[in-house]
């Protein structure tokens, strides 16, 4: 085996993949170290906390709009869902199931 393929990967490769993993550990790393200097006031609390809600909308709203109908309506079990029972992980089975049988059915 040559001495440049670890893991059956090219230098390029691996170098591009050590690249890529320590850019999101400094990510994470210089997060931390930069909110240790931010003060914490109301306004920065409300933001930290409407954060992952906007992130998941950000992820989730260009898969529907690709995604068609079946998309549209595993979006609307899924909110139903959680409006209902307020647990995410059944929210998330429900709109996987709903897609995934629509999908099926052909829609």
């Amino acid at each position: 085996m040559d001495s440049a393929a670890w893991f059956g990967l090219s230098a390029g490769s691996f170098a591009a993949i050590a690249a890529m993993a320590t850019a999101s550990y400094l990510c994470r790393v210089l997060g931390v170290i930069l909110m240790a200097h931010v003060p914490l006031t109301t306004p920065v609390r409300r933001g930290l906390a409407a954060l992952p809600g906007s992130i998941i909308v950000a992820i989730i709203a260009p898969l529907v709009v690709r995604g068609g109908p079946a998309a549209l309506a595993a979006l609307g079990a899924a909110l139903t869902s959680m409006l209902i029972k307020r647990n995410e992980l059944l929210a998330l089975a429900v709109g996987l199931t709903t897609v995934t049988l629509l999908r099926a059915a052909g829609i």
